[in-house]
């Protein structure tokens, strides 16, 4: 589904209130941070669409087609095994932007992206996306700014996988998913969350199990609930509270 374009030839009033207008649509907080101008030149480039759970968005060593802002949902960034075992490296939604090695103009990636929560936002083909950038400087620092927070994610998740207990990890995994999607339900299987976090779906079935004695969700037919926010939290490891501490702390900056 394209998004309404603007005829050509309207005023500078009538302007500024499609640009109103457009935003108002937008949910994707990258993309409400850029002035005007840059809004204007990139929106009629977007085409909304809906990415059910399970959509790719990208492929390991295959060609980038499209970059993607999330309106509403979570994609998981994946690597991938030559063995075809995976575990997420991070993950991303309305705060982020997928599609990222184009940015420094590289056109394949190195990781797999795929919705892991129903999710709805704006596609762009490659060269449109390179071609517009040019003429937008606080979109391309914003996206810059982006890549880091998406790398300080990478690096905790690779300790955080490696040492803690994998109920603190599911904890963790559950706040960051609330955090992107805004409920505090949501659909999810163990076999998912078990790719996710590069473990068996017996161990996340435990782990899950020591969360729902406890009170701090509820877990049934392959959906999450979040129950107790503060106790998830007190229940994570460290890294939830190393990862947005630091991202709190560059937004303060």
């Amino acid at each position: 589904m394209a998004v309404n374009r603007r005829a050509n030839g309207s005023n500078g009033s009538s302007d500024r209130q499609a640009s109103a207008a457009q935003k108002q649509q937008v949910e994707n907080e990258i993309l409400l941070k850029i002035p005007r101008s840059e809004f204007n030149a990139i929106f009629t480039k977007l085409e909304a669409h809906a990415f059910p759970a399970r959509t790719i968005l990208l492929e390991p060593e295959k060609p980038i087609e499209n970059c993607y802002f999330l309106n509403r949902g979570v994609a998981s960034i994946i690597h991938v095994m030559s063995d075809g075992r995976s575990v997420e490296v991070g993950l991303t939604g309305k705060e982020g932007f997928v599609g990222l090695p184009a940015l420094v103009d590289y056109e394949s990636s190195p990781v797999r992206a795929v919705i892991q929560i129903d999710a709805s936002g704006y596609k762009i083909g490659l060269k449109q996306f390179k071609a517009v950038l040019l003429s937008c400087p606080v979109l391309a620092k914003l996206l810059s700014q982006y890549s880091q927070d998406l790398a300080v994610q990478s690096i905790q998740i690779a300790a955080c996988n490696r040492l803690h207990s994998v109920d603190r990890q599911l904890a963790r995994w559950l706040l960051m998913s609330q955090d992107r999607v805004g409920e505090s339900t949501f659909c999810l299987t163990q076999e998912f969350i078990s790719h996710m976090l590069g473990t068996r779906r017996a161990s996340v079935s435990v782990a899950a199990s020591v969360l729902q004695k406890r009170g701090l969700i509820t877990y049934t037919r392959g959906q999450v609930s979040i129950n107790d926010r503060q106790g998830l939290e007190k229940a994570s490891c460290e890294c939830y509270r190393a990862i947005t501490g630091q991202l709190e702390a560059w937004r303060k900056a």
